[in-house]
């Protein structure tokens, strides 16, 4: 397709998105938590460790650039077929710089990868063996994002701001038939959105486990946040009041539940929410469950609000590709 055959009129901005999301935000809020939520386990999964598997995506997603610079493009077989993948260069202080990691920790979680199989350094190049460690397929994960950008997409059109009409199915497709350059996308979002709450939580299991208390919360209050017809959808505000207030429920999630969702061991767990209880991000009700804090959504707006504009320029780059596919 050359240039002059698409209408840029019927493309999207960041913006736009940013604020689709968050005017609708009692629509999308629960897709989203799950969506992140299943990401976190993901991402933990592999190793019981989310450090590990942040330093392997961050040096994939610097292959994927490289493909996207020498316009080479890979399915989502394609990707896949390959036992192995090559990295194009290897830097402890880049990887330092991206993951926001001391040298010691990312030198020592490399050598771990090194131990176990996982990668084979020869000087700066970097093989990744995809059979050493149980390495995750992201057929879910694409199911779960090309769901939660339907749902954006859905409230573009309401908003009369998006004009394609999509199925789930749709994209879905896209998102495998140009997987190289999607996915890095996709990891162009979550690498620096998952880093920005390592950063407000000290560490990722942190907010692995203040995620999964936040799920259990939404999936509560679920019926308080559905709209209709008479009853508009609720801005980011207004949802996260509900939310942390948890109206309609006085039902909490126990360390044991969060451990048997995570596969985190319960005393991490009691551990880490004895750290969120003092920094007043959740507390327990009368049944000794965890519950969010009122104070946590003060606490914690500056960083949602930075973080989701990297979520919207990933639903922008692929809603404006299904436009001009």
């Amino acid at each position: 397709m050359s240039i002059q055959e698409i209408d840029f009129s019927k493309t999207l901005t960041d913006e736009q998105v940013f604020e689709t999301i968050m005017s609708n935000y009692s629509d999308l809020s629960k897709d989203w938590i799950f969506h992140q939520w299943h990401w976190m386990n993901s991402v933990y999964s592999p190793f019981y460790d989310h450090y590990k598997y942040m330093i392997i995506i961050s040096l994939v997603e610097k292959t994927l650039q490289f493909y996207d610079q020498m316009n080479i493009q890979y399915t989502y077989d394609e990707y896949y077929s390959k036992s192995y993948l090559q990295i194009e260069k290897f830097s402890i202080t880049e990887l330092c710089e991206k993951l926001d990691l001391p040298k010691e920790t990312v030198r020592r979680k490399v050598l771990e990868l090194e131990k176990d199989g996982v990668i084979t350094r020869n000087k700066k190049k970097v093989i990744i063996d995809r059979k050493a460690f149980d390495f995750v397929k992201p057929e879910q994960q694409i199911k779960f994002s090309s769901k939660y950008i339907y749902l954006v997409s859905l409230a573009l059109n309401k908003d009369k701001i998006y004009s394609k009409k999509l199925e789930q199915k749709n994209i879905e497709n896209i998102i495998k038939k140009k997987f190289s350059l999607s996915w890095r996308w996709f990891y162009r979002m979550q690498i620096p959105l998952v880093i920005g709450y390592h950063k407000f939580f000290k560490d990722l299991t942190t907010f692995h486990i203040w995620g999964t208390i936040c799920m259990n919360q939404v999936l509560n209050v679920t019926k308080k946040l559905i709209s209709t017809d008479k009853k508009p959808s609720l801005d980011y505000f207004a949802t996260n009041n509900i939310l942390i207030e948890n109206l309609g429920t006085n039902i909490g999630i126990s360390a044991m539940s969060i451990s048997e969702m995570t596969k985190i061991p319960r005393a991490t767990i009691i551990r880490k929410c004895k750290y969120l209880m003092k920094e007043d991000l959740i507390k327990t009700n009368e049944k000794k469950q965890y519950v969010l804090s009122s104070l946590n959504f003060k606490k914690i707006l500056p960083y949602q609000s930075e973080v989701f504009k990297y979520k919207a320029k990933f639903i922008r780059k692929i809603l404006n590709l299904l436009v001009i596919s």
